[in-house]
């Protein structure tokens, strides 16, 4: 999992000391939107971005005042410069980032954050900045789910529900929300956090192996499945999150579908190609994807809807031939097709 939080705790043993700066709000056009993170240690950023160029230098600068002290802040930059400045932003905008200087005392939160995810459990991260002085601000942080809850104050929870509510109604569509408490200075911002969508891929050969790779690098949880040991394992596929050495179509069979299951199949051969997609194409997963030529894809459309495994309108729904058409040639392209199609499928749902 890519998911800032979790890198926080990942890297507690490593780094003595850590910052996370995070957009919170912005106005205009900028570099990134509000939710963005990055994690400095000592020594520079360790992971994440928000925003890079003259903005993330000068948080970093901050972050190396503030890491020592451990007082956290609000910082908010004009980006609209001079143009004739070219190590300045001329994004036009402004950019408001916090700087919460001692993550390690939200360690308890950020355990449940991880604890609902490895679950499947979507919730909301709830941050509450109040004023400490002209210079700081002091941050609290609360994980709200459907299992985690008691813990907010009472009171907060009151001021929050509505926008708790929206953001719960919204699902993965939700967006990074501030809300302004009754209390001069004081705000609160709600942050959806989902677990990761699920990539199975059917193959574990060489266009499975470059797939796998790109997967983890977009933020998906890999699963790659196929019978032969000798390519089913971590020396092959090191970036995998699941290895599954079994029959493709029992395996497929098992599987916990869902609308964030996205399915990949390039397997060795018409058969395991079938067994893996009989199982996906009436689930409503997010994406089905199968490889092969357009000859190849007629015939098996015709032997499913003869068999009743799918109607016509079912099949419509099955990227075959896989990937965006990009005359893709080699096995690396083929990988970016595909992967540039997961992508694009992923964005325009959360746009609907």
């Amino acid at each position: 999992m890519k998911n800032i939080y979790l890198q926080i705790l990942e890297n507690q043993a490593i780094h003595s000391l850590m910052a996370l700066a995070t957009v919170s709000r912005t106005e205009g056009s900028t570099p990134q939107k509000p939710g963005c993170s990055a994690l400095f240690g000592r020594d520079g950023i360790l992971s994440g971005t928000i925003g890079g160029g003259a903005v993330e230098d000068k948080i970093q600068k901050i972050v190396q005042t503030h890491i020592q002290s451990k007082e956290s802040g609000l910082f908010t930059f004009e980006l609209d410069y001079d143009i004739s400045h070219t190590e300045e932003p001329i994004c036009g905008g402004k950019m408001s980032v916090l700087v919460d200087a001692a993550p390690e005392l939200h360690q308890k939160v950020f355990e449940q954050v991880k604890q609902s995810l490895l679950e499947g459990i979507p919730g909301i991260l709830i941050t509450k900045v109040s004023p400490k002085n002209e210079r700081c601000v002091n941050i609290m942080r609360y994980w709200f789910s459907s299992i985690e809850q008691e813990n907010i104050p009472i009171e907060l929870k009151v001021e929050i529900e509505n926008g708790l509510r929206n953001l719960l109604a919204e699902g993965r569509k939700g967006k990074y929300t501030e809300i302004h408490l009754s209390r001069e200075g004081e705000v609160v911002l709600l942050e959806p956090l989902f677990p990761p969508d699920r990539l199975v891929i059917a193959g574990a050969g060489h266009i499975g192996k470059a797939l796998a790779h790109l997967g983890i690098l977009l933020d998906f949880e890999v699963t790659v499945v196929d019978d032969r040991e000798e390519y089913a394992n971590l020396k092959n596929l090191p970036d995998a999150d699941w290895i599954v050495v079994d029959d493709i179509g029992k395996t497929f069979q098992e599987l916990k579908k869902t609308s964030d299951t996205y399915v990949v199949i390039v397997t060795r051969g018409h058969k395991n190609d079938a067994d893996a997609l009989k199982y996906c194409i009436c689930s409503g997963v997010a994406y089905i994807g199968m490889i092969g030529s357009a000859k190849k894809v007629v015939e098996m459309q015709r032997k499913f809807i003869e068999e009743g495994w799918a109607t016509p309108q079912q099949w419509q729904k099955i990227h075959a031939p896989i990937g965006l058409p990009i005359n893709s040639q080699s096995v690396q392209e083929i990988a970016v097709s595909i992967a540039a199609q997961l992508v694009q499928v992923r964005n325009q749902s959360l746009s609907r």
